[in-house]
């Protein structure tokens, strides 16, 4: 065999998992790793990383068990244009188990993709740790969490688990600032049979770590997907609104929607009685352009509303209680869900817009004891760290820290409009005259009567919108139409915001994690 001839055979050997392999993953409705690149990146972009790289490790009969690339592909490439670094897990070698050469090729694409600016998105399909090569797998797998770490709020990290991500897999990908799980998937720490003989308890993959549960319980995907395809597509719309690095902004794209458009729907969707339920989601798909709302976290902590939007093409980040569940009262998940979002945000300079309507924080032993103020301040800490420009609009319940936490201008909302329906005070008002008025209503002939006329004039005297802008709180009142252009042209003079004080000199915080 010529030189030529050898380096064709080898480059084959490379892009082609063996036959069985690739028909048994096919039967699954799974796809092989390099088919997974070929569909999320643009046709003849890639430009691979250690394509013919090698473990080193020996016994255990590892010196017969070797393959060019050691059981990922990596390397640079573009989608829609957009230059990415990507890395794929190949399953079809020692079920795409991490050796430190495997790790080596990861390090080194998020190193690149540090130098060149650019987001890195793994596709990951692996069982963990490499056992054979004991300690030195365990240094690969530092390497990649510290390259992690450095990347952190300077370029975007997207990693989709397309099969089984366990022990130190499942980390890489929980230090990335969205996880996109296929249904087929499933993360733990640690699985079934160990659960089994460690403390005695019967559970399924499914049950402990499936893409579900996941996408549901613990908050830990983003997004949850049918398939690789449908991954692999939502991989591409959330780049889309995406900035390559924290040095420039989201990207603009023309949507063809006036951003003055007024929607006369908006001025009836909020009911004026403060119990009634409504789905915020209507207020999101009206104020931005039509349907240029990607929801985030949409299956966890469901009582708040997180995602991606445009304004006149701009991109913009959304968060919003949601009335329609737990009436959109905060709790340990939905402050999680928040601050995360808010954080990563401000990192890659996103205006945030919020929408208010919020009766407080849940109540109760279990979320007392669960940390609901230590979880409830990281939203006060993420909304009070950042410098992007933020955008507050109050369309009705607004009380007590929940109020001040939810992007409020003593948290360094740079605008802040109220709708009429606004209500805003340290409690509802049915709460606030059985404090303030105990006496009289104790001595009342009829005290639910004259609780009523008690819970009227604190309505009128002190939740009003007109209260709070009479102190400066609330910029401006006005009708739910007019929303989309009054945030519009605020937008438009707080693009090039800076702070104007300077802030204390610090290392960095210390967020109540």
């Amino acid at each position: 065999m010529d030189r030529f001839s050898e380096l064709v055979e080898k480059r084959r050997l490379t892009e082609v998992p063996p036959e069985d392999f690739a028909k048994k993953i096919h039967e699954q409705g799974r796809l092989t790793a390099h088919e997974r690149l070929e569909r999320l990146l643009d046709k003849g972009s890639f430009v691979p990383i250690a394509r013919f790289i090698q473990h080193r490790a020996t016994g255990f009969g590892m010196e017969s068990r070797k393959v060019f690339g050691d059981g990922v592909v990596a390397g640079l490439g573009s989608i829609d244009g957009r230059r990415v670094a990507v890395y794929a897990q190949d399953f079809s070698f020692m079920g795409g188990s991490v050796g430190e050469m495997h790790a080596y090729k990861i390090a080194r694409t998020i190193e690149t993709a540090l130098k060149l600016g650019i987001p890195v998105i793994g596709l990951n399909d692996s069982g963990g740790a490499r056992i054979q090569e004991g300690v030195d797998s365990l240094k690969g797998y530092g390497e990649i969490f510290y390259r992690n770490v450095m990347a952190s709020g300077v370029i975007p990290q997207i990693v989709a688990i397309m099969g089984p991500a366990a022990g130190g897999a499942v980390y890489s990908p929980a230090l990335a600032d969205f996880i996109v799980m296929t249904k087929k998937s499933y993360m733990f720490i640690t699985g079934p049979k160990v659960v089994k003989a460690s403390i005695g308890e019967d559970v399924t993959f499914e049950e402990l770590g499936g893409a579900e549960i996941h996408a549901t319980k613990s908050g830990v995907a983003h997004f949850l997907a049918e398939d690789d395809d449908h991954a692999i597509r939502i991989i591409k719309a959330l780049l889309s609104y995406l900035p390559s690095n924290n040095t420039e902004d989201p990207p603009y794209a023309e949507t063809g929607d006036d951003p003055f458009r007024e929607d006369s729907e908006l001025d009836g969707l909020v009911p004026e009685d403060p119990v009634k339920p409504y789905d915020v989601k209507e207020v999101i798909n009206r104020v931005f352009d039509k349907g240029s709302f990607l929801e985030v976290h949409a299956h966890f902590a469901t009582n708040a509303v997180v995602g991606f939007a445009r304004l006149g093409g701009f991109p913009v980040c959304v968060v919003a209680n949601q009335p329609a569940v737990s009436a959109g009262c905060l709790d340990i998940d939905s402050s999680d869900k928040i601050a995360r979002f808010v954080t990563f945000c401000d990192s890659f300079n996103f205006p945030i817009i919020t929408f208010v309507d919020v009766p407080g924080f849940l109540p109760g032993t279990y979320q007392e004891h669960g940390g609901v103020i230590r979880h409830g301040a990281k939203i006060i800490y993420a909304y009070a760290d950042a410098t992007t420009p933020k955008i507050t609009v109050i369309l009705r319940k607004a009380y007590g820290g929940a109020y001040i936490a939810m992007g409020s201008k003593h948290l360094g909302a740079d605008y802040v409009l109220a709708w009429p329906t606004a209500e805003i005070a340290v409690m509802g008002p049915r709460e606030a005259i059985e404090i303030i008025y105990k006496r009289e209503l104790e001595k009342a002939a009829n005290p639910e009567e004259l609780a009523k006329e008690f819970e009227e004039k604190y309505r009128k005297e002190i939740t009003t919108p007109y209260f709070a802008a009479s102190r400066g709180y609330v910029d401006d009142i006005v009708f739910p139409r007019e929303t989309r252009s009054y945030i519009y042209k605020a937008l438009m003079f707080l693009r090039d915001k800076r702070e104007k004080h300077p802030r204390p000199p610090r290392k960095h915080g210390v967020p109540p994690v």
